[in-house]
């Protein structure tokens, strides 16, 4: 990569930093009208939960890559705002399966479209070119960090249900 093209590509990385500190505050605005707002520790687990519905603790504790105490003290309260439930598994009665509730599932949906809404306020304000040019953009660098995670375990990564919300 020549000087030129690496000082380029040094500015997309600033400028990428700055927008995904806007989104962030985006985000967190879509959240902050929740009718249960939820910790970010939480709502990893709902995502987790969503793409593996019923699985034990120790699968949410290893996607997580924390504590058994901890998740459990999670799911305590998601399962307090009606969120998840849990179930002793039909393998063995020490084993706990975590669900997600239709109020679980609910919640999800209305953070993405609060935070759909946030997004799109901004992205309207844009001129039609460079709505275009920021999906090409963006697709861009969704497949560049598709490719990066798959070189870096990846696979590992989305099982950990750490994907876009």
């Amino acid at each position: 990569m020549s000087a030129e093209s690496q000082d380029k590509a040094y500015d997309a990385t600033r400028i990428a930093s700055e927008a995904t500190e806007l989104v962030e505050v985006l985000w967190g605005r879509g959240r902050a009208v929740a009718t249960a707002p939820v910790s970010a520790s939480q709502l990893k687990v709902l995502f987790i939960l969503e793409n593996e519905d019923g699985v034990n603790l120790r699968t949410v504790t290893d996607r997580l890559g924390s504590t058994p105490p901890s998740v459990s003290r999670l799911c305590d309260r998601l399962e307090a705002v009606g969120f998840v439930n849990r179930t002793s598994s039909p393998n063995s009665r020490r084993e706990l399966r975590v669900w997600l509730t239709e109020s679980g599932r609910s919640f999800i949906r209305d953070l993405r479209d609060r935070r759909e809404q946030e997004l799109h306020a901004v992205v309207a304000l844009m001129p039609p070119r460079k709505r275009a040019m920021l999906l090409e953009g963006l697709t861009a660098f969704r497949e560049a960090a598709n490719r990066a995670d798959s070189d870096a375990g990846g696979a590992e990564r989305e099982q950990r249900g750490f994907h876009s919300a």
